[in-house]
């Protein structure tokens, strides 16, 4: 049986991950930071030692990646390509700031772009965390470092991964990032079956 790695995630499950994961044939390993979610490995992303090396087929991290400082990056995103086996792959979600540059450019910087299950989330939000979990004492939540199409791809290839696949959805950009170089068509159909609806 497959197991996937789901870093940061909070309270969620697979089902709530991507319908590809969502399947009985994949295990799931829930890490998060907060051992008050009850994960199955409390860690931080970027050293997550308590995970062997090469231990996972896959890995699924949504909106987690903006809440380490830029220089952090490397050390996770490593340490996401450290815990695949041969021939993994990584799935990484975060919000796209060239979309909300945008909106702040048009003087919107605290109306809703878009909703989500909390309520509606701003540009401020995007760029600095959720205000209303930041309010709550959930600095954790705070955002430190953003993204672009092109600065995540040039990321995740400094980090070691293969191949890169980015897809703007919304007001997010989501990656497949594998370890190897599969072709084309193989990052097409991870990006498929694998990306958030």
């Amino acid at each position: 049986m497959p197991t996937f790695l789901h870093v940061g995630s909070g309270e969620k499950r697979k089902a709530q991950t991507s319908a590809g994961f969502d399947r009985p044939e994949w295990s799931e390993i829930r890490l998060d930071i907060d051992p008050g979610v009850a994960p199955d490995v409390v860690s931080d992303m970027t050293d997550m030692s308590a995970v062997a090396s090469a231990s996972v087929e896959a890995l699924f991290s949504s909106h987690n990646i903006e809440h380490l400082y830029i220089h952090q990056v490397p050390d996770a995103l490593r340490e996401f390509r450290r815990v695949l086996k041969p021939g993994g792959f990584a799935v990484i979600g975060c919000p796209d700031l060239q979309s909300m540059a945008a909106l702040i450019a048009e003087d919107k910087l605290h109306e809703p772009a878009y909703q989500s299950r909390a309520g509606g989330i701003t540009p401020h939000d995007t760029l600095y965390g959720f205000g209303t979990q930041l309010a709550r004492g959930y600095l954790h939540m705070a955002h430190r470092c953003g993204f672009t199409r092109t600065s995540l791809i040039q990321a995740l290839l400094a980090a070691g991964f293969g191949r890169v696949g980015v897809r703007r959805r919304a007001f997010e950009l989501w990656a497949v990032a594998t370890d190897g170089n599969p072709p084309d068509d193989e990052v097409q159909r991870l990006m498929r079956d694998y990306f958030p609806a």
